[in-house]
This record gives C-alpha cells, structure tokens and sequence, in this order.
C-alpha cells in the first residue's frame, strides 16, 4: 500500500488492524477514529500530545498502517473529511484555521493559495489531451449539481459561443440526470463537474457514460475523488473548504483556461459569432452604452 493513496478506507483498515497495535498505538487509533476531522490537521507531535504518547510513536503508527511516514497519512485523512465531513463540522474544523481577527484577508489569501498550487501542479498533457477530446466531440454534455451547478453554467455558457452541440444537464434527481444523458453515444462528451462533498449524481451519471461507450471528464480536485475514477480523463484543481463553504476560486480559473485555449482553436468560428453578436447587441440595446456617462456629466 505504500505511496498509494487510492481506495484507501482509512477508518476500516484501522479497525481491522486495532488488536495488533501496541498500547500507545491503540490510543492513537481512538482519537483518529473519533476526532478525524481534528486530526487531519495537526502535525505528528501535536497529535502526540493530545493523546499522550511521543512523536515517534504517531510516526510508527503510520508506518504500521502501511504509509511512508505521518505526512502521508494526514494526507490521506484530509481526503477523507472532504467527504464525511457535515457542514457543522466543516464550521467547527475551519475555526481553528482561519484567522478571525480578519476573515477577509484569511480566505482572498487562501484562494490565491490553491490557484497558486494548483498551477504547480496542473498535469499541461493532460489538459491539451483534453483540449482535444473537447474539440473533437460530437456533443458535449455538462453536468455539475450544487454548489458545482454555478461552474457547469459558466463552462456552458461559453461552450456555446463556440460550439453548436452542448447540452447543459438540469437536474434535480439521479433518474432526470439519465434521462438527459440517456442519448450521448460514442462520439460525444460528458463533462461532470463535483468537488467536495461529493455529488453522487454525478459520480453516477459519469460511470453510466462511461459504461455506454461514452468519454468522459471529470473536472474535480483529486485523482482519488470518486469523481476522477469514474471518468476517462480528468483535470484537477485545488479546492479546500473554507468554513461551510467550499472555495471555487481555483476550478473557476481552470475551466477559463480551458474555455480561453478552445476559444483560441477555434478563434475564426468564435470571431464570427461576436461579430455577429455585437451587433445584435447595438440593435437590442442589450448593453449600457459609454455615452450614458457622458450624458450624466
């Protein structure tokens, strides 16, 4: 198991391994299997403390569970609150992170944080693999349920000032999500939206496809989400929950760059349509005009 992250139910594997650990260990294995979500993000000497054994002891527990070292382990833990972790939980965890003498700039840096690492750690094949598997799409189907709803409007709403053949699936149930994909085929594209927790509509909308023949994406924040495993291919971007709330900074930021490199493949088709746009826009008056200003002075 070691340097695997995937698959891993940290909670059953350190129950099925309990009666073979040493006394300390065993303390250990309580306090994770409780307080989780308080261990994920405490360093190996702090946990030490709090349970009162010694750092060394919190390390050879990890490597008895199979992990290179601590860090390893937490990393693991910090997957699995993303995922059981209920909203009351989320505020009580994110108390302990935030600074709040000063919430605002506590989450503007902590977003600027996950942009910053997820373009250190953006896979460019994978995204210029994808880039093309878009491109060469009959259909393309984008899907993506609440708070990931918003980004599937915003990649649809662009998508089709470039293309001719996307369908943005509405739904509020597993059974309409199917019925609107029911007829993508070989050919097409199924792009699932989902961070944290995740929606298991999509997941499951994304296995259908996947099973009918169909390529899928998967935009989300791990390549050991459910998400990413039920998709062909996917790209991931940064997303750790700040209180309640999940940041959607750093995937709102990927999927432009997505949007702004199709856009430029297809920048012909895409300077025809603002053309023509722009001046459906004059005629309807959609658009404030600069002479409002003027007119104000």
């Amino acid at each position: 198991m070691k340097n695997s992250l995937k698959n891993i139910d940290l909670l059953s594997l350190i129950q099925q391994k309990y009666d073979n650990f040493s006394k300390g260990q065993k303390l250990i294995a309580n306090y994770i299997s409780n307080h989780y979500d308080k261990a994920a993000y405490v360093t190996a000497a702090k946990l030490g403390e709090i349970v009162g054994v010694s750092e060394s002891t919190v390390v050879r527990f990890a490597i008895e569970l199979g992990f290179d070292g601590y860090p390893k382990l937490q990393k693991v833990l910090q997957e699995l609150i993303k995922s059981k972790l209920t909203s009351v939980q989320r505020i009580e965890v994110s108390s302990n992170r935030l600074n709040e003498d000063n919430i605002l700039k506590s989450v503007l840096q902590s977003d600027m944080d996950k942009i910053k690492i997820t373009l250190e750690q953006i896979d460019t094949n994978k995204f210029n693999e994808i880039v093309e598997t878009i491109l060469e799409s009959k259909r393309i189907f984008i899907l993506g349920v609440r708070s990931s709803a918003p980004l599937a409007s915003f990649l649809g709403f662009y998508f089709n000032l470039i293309f001719d053949n996307i369908r943005l699936v509405h739904t509020t149930s597993v059974s309409e999500m199917f019925e609107q994909i029911i007829k993508a085929q070989p050919g097409d594209v199924v792009i699932g939206i989902s961070y944290p927790r995740y929606s298991k509509r999509t997941i499951k909308a994304l296995q259908f496809a996947k099973d009918q023949g169909v390529k899928t994406i998967a935009i989300t924040d791990s390549a050991e989400s459910p998400v990413a495993q039920a998709a062909n291919q996917y790209l991931l971007a940064r997303s750790d929950m700040a209180s309640f709330v999940d940041s959607l900074v750093a995937p709102l930021s990927l999927l432009n760059a997505l949007i702004v490199e199709i856009g430029m493949r297809r920048k012909n088709d895409v300077y025809n349509t603002f053309e023509k746009l722009e001046k459906i826009w004059d005629e309807y008056d959609v658009y404030e005009k600069d002479d409002y200003r003027d007119e104000k002075l």
